[in-house]
């Protein structure tokens, strides 16, 4: 049975991946791994506001449950995932990386990452 390493180690073999991080609701590194001079704890301790904000800006605007953000930046997009009620996951991409097709494997393969936590 794969695991949240496995998890982590493939993505980050993507190309055009920078980072890819799993972290607890409270911002804790679970594991990840980056390039530097990206820290993972560094950028799990962030996550966890920015999820809150946009759980809040659903429910005002009536959406639903909160499923993959996409943030985009001049120095290439960062996605971030809800994994379960307690984790979630990070991935920072290269302005050249194949996005649509991460969003594509996230969306296709979700139970069974969502299982590894």
């Amino acid at each position: 049975m794969p695991t949240i390493r496995d998890l982590v180690t493939a993505l980050r073999r993507r190309d055009g991946v920078d980072a890819a991080i799993v972290l607890g609701r409270d911002g804790l590194l679970i594991d990840g791994a980056s390039s530097a001079p990206l820290d993972p704890e560094g950028l799990a301790v962030h996550v966890p506001p920015l999820v809150h904000a946009a759980q809040e800006l659903g429910v005002f605007a009536q959406r639903g449950t909160l499923g993959l953000t996409v943030l985009e930046y001049d120095r290439g997009p960062i996605v971030v995932a809800p994994l379960s009620s307690d984790a979630y996951l990070l991935v920072a991409l290269q302005p050249s990386a194949n996005l649509a097709a991460l969003l594509f494997e996230l969306r296709r393969h979700r139970s069974q990452i969502s299982a590894l936590v």
